[in-house]
């Protein structure tokens, strides 16, 4: 399935999530080893790499916000009680604001550095936000603390998405992934939205 449904997400929904995903963890991950356990002389090639990647997860980032605007949002359970859904569409707001304020302060950072890292992982040029050293430490602090509070929400996100699955027992997790949703799951009757909800 192309498009998103009221009760699915399709293809490409899903794939931009997985792959968003999964580099957006190596990030973190990679951002915290390389600033505190890899040795000193290695952390400039750690840096324009880490810095190549999140350029190309910034222009995932547009790509699935851009698809999500254009295609219906799935419902949620109609179970579901009100805190339940202000919830989901904070957290998801949350999600998407720190995703874009922690690369986009990493882009910035980027152009900070002697010689700023102003290529992706394909080796494609990205123009440079800002190319001044004053700023360093200034961009570099904003984007420690974004990045460590994107990954505390992910970790709430990820335990929401778990709680659905395994004590709520619906299919918000299920029609995420590569597979069809529950036959039995019940969404609520109003019309699919479109935006970020």
């Amino acid at each position: 399935m192309l498009r998103n449904t009221a009760a699915t997400w399709g293809w490409p929904a899903k794939l931009l999530h997985w792959i968003g995903a999964v580099a957006i963890l190596v990030l973190l991950v990679h951002g915290w080893w390389m600033t505190h356990v890899a040795a000193r002389p290695d952390r400039i090639a750690n840096y324009n790499w880490h810095a190549a990647l999140g350029y190309d997860v910034l222009a995932l980032l547009v790509l699935r916000l851009l698809w999500r605007w254009g295609n219906p949002v799935p419902a949620l359970p109609v179970e579901l009680r009100p805190w339940e859904r202000m919830a989901a569409q904070a957290g998801h707001i949350g999600l998407y604001l720190l995703m874009f304020g922690a690369t986009l302060t990493g882009w910035a950072l980027a152009g900070t550095f002697r010689t700023p890292m102003s290529r992706d992982l394909l080796g494609l040029p990205v123009p440079q936000l800002v190319q001044d050293r004053a700023f360093h430490d200034l961009f570099e602090g904003w984007h420690y603390i974004l990045s460590y509070l994107l990954a505390a929400l992910i970790v709430v996100h990820i335990a929401g998405a778990l709680r659905h699955h395994l004590l709520k027992r619906n299919d918000v997790l299920l029609r995420m992934w590569f597979g069809r949703a529950s036959p039995e799951a019940r969404i609520d009757g109003a019309a699919p939205k479109k935006g970020v909800t």
